[in-house]
C-alpha cells in the first residue's frame, strides 16, 4: 500500500495521520511503532500480506503529520486509535508493538478492552516502578530513563542534543542511537531495505522537530496511569536475550504482571528482530491468539 498519509480529525480538532499495510481485507492489526518513529515504520509487508493481515500504523501526536497534543497522557492514544479504526470500519482488532510503542499498545488494550483480541509486545519497554527492571540496559539508556523520569521534556531535549542529537540528521543520529546494539541488530540494519526504511522513517518522524520524542521518553518513564494486571486479552511477549535497549529484566517483570501472558525469549536476538524474518512467527502467533487463521495467499 502507499506510504501517503490518510488523516482523520480527533474530537478536539487535531489531525491524526496514519498508513495501512498488507491486505485491506485481512485481519486488522494496530501496529504501535517505537520512538522516534512515524506511520512509515512497519515490519516486512510481504509477510504481512502473505499471512492475511491489515496493518494500521498511526502517527502519534507531534510525529509525522499528526498534530501535537500538549499535556497528553499515554491513555489518550487509545482515543486516537479508536477514531482511526472506526474510520476504517474496524470494531475488533489485534495489537502489535515494538520498543517504545509498548506503553501505547498496553494503553489501547487496557482502555478499549473487549475490542482488543490479542496483544504482541516485541522488544517493548515496560513500567519502571519495580526495582531492577533496567538491569542489562546500556548506560546511555539508563541515564535517559533517569532524566526522563525525574525532569521534564524541556530538560530531556537538552540531554538529547548533548548525546545522540536527533537534530544532526538521519544518518548521524541513527548511527549514534543504535551503535550500542548487538551484532544481530547491526546485521539487520546493514540490509539496504531495512536501512532505507529506518532513514525514511526517522526523517518523517522529525518533521515537526524533537518535542514529541522528548515527550514520549518522559511519558514512558513515569507511571502509566493503569495496571498491566487489568489487561485481560491474551498477551505474548517477544524479547531478545541480547537486547541492551529494553533489557530482558523489563520483559520478565511485565510478563509477571499480565494475567494471561506467554513469553518468547530468543537466543541470539537483540532489539530489532521484528523487522526481519521473525515477524512471520510473531504475526502467526498473534493471528492464532486472535482466533484468526493465517489467510491463504492471493
Amino acid at each position: 500500500m502507499s506510504e501517503a498519509a490518510s488523516t482523520v480529525r480527533a474530537s478536539d480538532g487535531r489531525r491524526i495521520a496514519y498508513c495501512e499495510y498488507g491486505r485491506k481485507d485481512g485481519h486488522p492489526v494496530l501496529f504501535c511503532q517505537g520512538a522516534p518513529s512515524s506511520r512509515l515504520m512497519h515490519p516486512d509487508e510481504t509477510i504481512t500480506s502473505t499471512l492475511g493481515a491489515h496493518l494500521v500504523v498511526i502517527d502519534r501526536p507531534g510525529f509525522g503529520r499528526s498534530d501535537p497534543m500538549p499535556g497528553r497522557r499515554l491513555v489518550d492514544f487509545a482515543a486516537d486509535a479508536r477514531q482511526v479504526l472506526a474510520e476504517l470500519g474496524i470494531a475488533r482488532f489485534s495489537v502489535a508493538a515494538v520498543s517504545g510503542g509498548g506503553p501505547y499498545a498496553a494503553a489501547v488494550a487496557h482502555t478499549l478492552g473487549a475490542q482488543v483480541l490479542a496483544l504482541a509486545l516485541v522488544s517493548c519497554s515496560g513500567p519502571l516502578e519495580t526495582k531492577g527492571v533496567l538491569a542489562g540496559a546500556n548506560w546511555k539508556r539508563r541515564a535517559g530513563y533517569w532524566i526522563a523520569r525525574h525532569t521534564n521534556p524541556t530538560v530531556m531535549k537538552w540531554a538529547m542534543r548533548l548525546t545522540d542529537n536527533p537534530e544532526q540528521g538521519a544518518e548521524g543520529f541513527m548511527a549514534a542511537f543504535l551503535r550500542h546494539n548487538p551484532a544481530a541488530d547491526q546485521a539487520l540494519l546493514a540490509r539496504p531495505e531495512v536501512h532505507a526504511l529506518y532513514i525514511r522513517n526517522f526523517e518523517e518522524s522529525q518533521r515537526q522537530g524533537i518535542q514529541a520524542f522528548a515527550e514520549e521518553v518522559c511519558l514512558a518513564s513515569r507511571p502509566w496511569g493503569f495496571a498491566l494486571g487489568e489487561i485481560g486479552c491474551p498477551v505474548d511477549i517477544w524479547h531478545g536475550i541480547l537486547d541492551s535497549s529494553t533489557p530482558l529484566a523489563m520483559a520478565r517483570e511485565m510478563a509477571r504482571q499480565f494475567p494471561n501472558c506467554q513469553t518468547h525469549f530468543l537466543e541470539g536476538e537483540g532489539h530489532l528482530f521484528i523487522y526481519g524474518e521473525r515477524w512471520r512467527d510473531i504475526l502467526l502467533r498473534l493471528l492464532d491468539r486472535s482466533g484468526e487463521p493465517a489467510a491463504p495467499p492471493v
